[in-house]
């Protein structure tokens, strides 16, 4: 059974951090990290990435015990994302498990860096790139220091205003990159005029098992001429490689059929420049115990995206 980092107890330490309540459950037959999320209808749980399945008989196992966790906490619905969509068919059938609006990324973009042959598979504009990174003035160091985050907000909020797509608060990103599992990365400018120096672009991964996770990043316009964010992947694959990682997961990419305007349709083009695969998961699902509620959630949650919008 492969469990993912978010349904780790590590996660839960995060979530803990946070200030959110959780749950975790640790069998042969399924593993599962529940966090519990209020509104203003009631409470639900959500899994990210969960429950993780070990056998056949894991899924009936995990919904007995969820059931009667929420019974417990008098949850309106149950949240999942299973990623073995296979072991998860009798919880997506069931009569009351419905599609949501996909939370953690469906599809993701994977790079085996386990072979020898791993640098073969990174372009070669973005190879020569690295290798002139120097001589363009540009320098990537690693920080843990929670308050060099806000060189990522910075970098986030300015694209997000571009692409409008939400970022998270800079408290939550503090409180990741003071996990054991976090790491981040700055890419520093010095002008060959002025000698001023910029962090023109940052990146945020997460190592686990043997996987590293290309979760947050970003790069103003002046990273984007110098090909910054190019120049910096390239560093964390050989990091990870380094490091002893198998595998880099680029972390989320727009679906096959998405539009062009899609948010992530640039973030997709430049991931499937490197030789990886795709891997995809089940997606998110909600498992309704309370009908009436969950409808008064649902009409609560497109009013409130509609109000972001309009805001926009």
């Amino acid at each position: 059974m492969q469990i993912p980092l978010q349904q780790t107890k590590k996660w839960q330490k995060l979530q803990q951090d946070l200030g959110e309540k959780t749950y975790f459950e640790e069998t042969p037959d399924y593993t599962y990290l529940a966090i519990e999320k209020p509104t203003k209808l009631g409470t639900y749980l959500y899994l990210p990435y969960g429950p993780c399945l070990g056998t056949k008989s894991g899924a009936k196992k995990a919904l007995e015990s969820l059931k009667k966790l929420a019974e417990e906490k008098s949850a309106i619905f149950i949240r999942i994302e299973p990623q073995d969509a296979k072991n998860a068919q009798f919880l997506l059938n069931l009569p009351n498990c419905r599609k949501s609006t996909d939370l953690n990324p469906k599809e993701t973009w994977v790079l085996d860096i386990s072979k020898e042959d791993f640098a073969a598979k990174i372009p070669s504009r973005l190879t020569r790139y690295h290798r002139g990174a120097t001589k363009k003035g540009l320098k990537i160091t690693t920080s843990k220091n929670p308050e060099d985050i806000k060189y990522l907000t910075k970098l986030q909020n300015a694209l997000a205003d571009q692409k409008n797509i939400q970022t998270f608060p800079e408290k939550y990103l503090k409180t990741e990159l003071k996990q054991s599992f976090s790491t981040l990365y700055l890419v520093e400018y010095q002008t060959p005029d002025t000698k001023k120096s910029d962090i023109v672009a940052a990146g945020l991964v997460f190592d686990d098992g043997d996987t590293r996770y290309n979760l947050q990043g970003a790069q103003n316009d002046e990273g984007r001429k110098l090909h910054a964010t190019g120049i910096l992947t390239v560093q964390l694959i050989l990091d990870a490689k380094e490091k002893g990682l198998k595998i880099f997961d680029f972390w989320g990419i727009a679906p096959e059929n998405a539009k062009k305007n899609h948010p992530w349709a640039g973030f997709t083009n430049f991931k499937k420049t490197f030789d990886g695969y795709e891997v995809d998961y089940a997606g998110t699902y909600d498992i309704i115990f309370d009908k009436s509620k969950y409808r008064l959630y649902q009409m609560l949650r497109k009013a409130n995206r509609l109000k972001r919008k309009i805001k926009k």
